[in-house]
């Protein structure tokens, strides 16, 4: 009894400085939003734009030359993505008290007629300070949340310049901190092309659904396609949640436009939910595939910790954070199975999928393929057929 006491007073000290240590880092990453949002865009920023920084040195292109073509054209679409931001916010900001007052308007009289069939929503609405009029202004709060983000820009940009100068050199460090010359840097390159393939893949993504969104608003005319496309490609970081919110402000729009009304607002949000169906839950997975994939209930947990860490930009910046986490996890040893649990379910846990022919009864469940049975050879001396003569006969 004696022996086990101290093991276990070791083992609660551990535990408590563990605990200790994690809220001092919860707190330090808190604290220090204002300096560690601009490095963490850099880093992504970084990863990004590393392959063409590598091809134009494979070019035999100058290590400082491929990084100053590269942060151009880097600075170039920042440029645009900014002129295109400020350019519909501002006319956004001027036209947002009327859109609120419309949508203020347009709720009184939905709450009017719902209390003419006995149901009141007046006092649940005071209680929650609810106001119809801020589904279309938190879009603008939420855009001006990463301009904030992003408005030191010469320490994003600075240091992103040191980190794509590094790029090449960088194996060479790492065989040199680790004392072998000749190390393999296999699983580091691993963790690196896996990062960069998700980044590449959700932005590419996010960007052709703000182009689909940005269409449609267009044809239909709704005000400031623009501004909704760009909220769209930056909400779309954000799994699930990000599409709905980003649907929001262009559905309200649509009801208060004069030459608007409900079947433009119907076909705004078929719209999005089609967009957001085929892009979000078929071509994305197919190009992520299962490696690159979180659980549900793992996605909602980093939303709700780094929202609460970071705010808004936290929310936008969860899902990589956790991907990158996944990722190294999985080619850490001893750590797989933190990997695992943060991963989707295996694929030999989930029911077979079933068609919607079979679902309405139009046709049968096909059964599974079994291997037929193959019979063993023939014992030539069970067979009289091919028993050997004797000898003389």
């Amino acid at each position: 009894m004696s022996d086990e006491t101290p093991l276990a007073t070791a083992t609660a000290a551990r535990t408590l400085v563990m605990l200790a240590a994690l809220v001092v880092i919860v707190w330090g990453l808190k604290q220090g939003g204002a300096l560690l949002l601009p490095f963490l865009f850099a880093v992504f920023l970084s990863i990004l734009a590393a392959p063409l920084v590598l091809w134009l040195e494979r070019l035999r292109v100058q290590p400082a030359l491929a990084v100053l073509v590269t942060m151009l054209g880097v600075l170039g679409v920042l440029a645009g993505f900014g002129a295109l931001l400020t350019t519909s916010l501002t006319g956004f900001d001027e036209a947002l008290p009327g859109y609120r007052e419309a949508l203020d308007a347009l709720f009184a009289r939905l709450t009017a007629h719902l209390g003419s069939y006995g149901v009141d929503l007046s006092e649940l609405l005071q209680e929650e300070h609810v106001e119809p009029g801020m589904v279309v202004g938190m879009a603008g709060s939420f855009v001006g949340s990463v301009i904030a983000a992003l408005s030191n820009t010469a320490l994003v940009v600075l240091t992103m310049v040191f980190i794509l100068l590094e790029v090449a050199g960088l194996p060479g460090k790492l065989r040199a901190a680790m004392g072998d010359p000749q190390a393999d840097l296999a699983e580091f390159s691993a963790i690196m092309r896996e990062v960069q393939r998700y980044l590449l893949i959700k932005t590419a993504v996010s960007a052709v659904t703000g182009l689909c969104a940005t269409l449609l608003l267009m044809v239909l005319g709704v005000d400031f396609p623009v501004l909704w496309g760009l909220v769209a490609f930056l909400l779309n970081f954000i799994p699930t949640v990000g599409s709905v919110i980003a649907a929001l402000p262009p559905l309200a729009l649509s009801l208060v436009q004069p030459e608007l009304g409900v079947l433009s607002a119907v076909v705004v949000g078929l719209g999005y939910l089609g967009i957001n169906t085929l892009i979000g839950n078929i071509i994305e997975p197919q190009l992520m595939g299962r490696r690159l994939g979180l659980s549900p209930l793992v996605v909602f947990l980093s939303l709700v910790f780094w929202g609460w860490v970071w705010g808004t930009v936290g929310m936008l910046l969860s899902v990589p954070l956790t991907i990158a986490a996944r990722i190294v996890l999985e080619r850490s040893e001893g750590m797989q199975w933190v990997a695992v649990l943060l991963g989707p379910s295996p694929e030999w846990e989930r029911p077979p999928p079933v068609g919607l022919l079979v679902r309405l009864g139009l046709r049968k469940r096909a059964e599974p393929e079994r291997p037929e049975a193959v019979s063993p050879p023939p014992d030539p001396a069970s067979d009289p057929e091919e028993r050997s003569p004797p000898p003389g006969g």
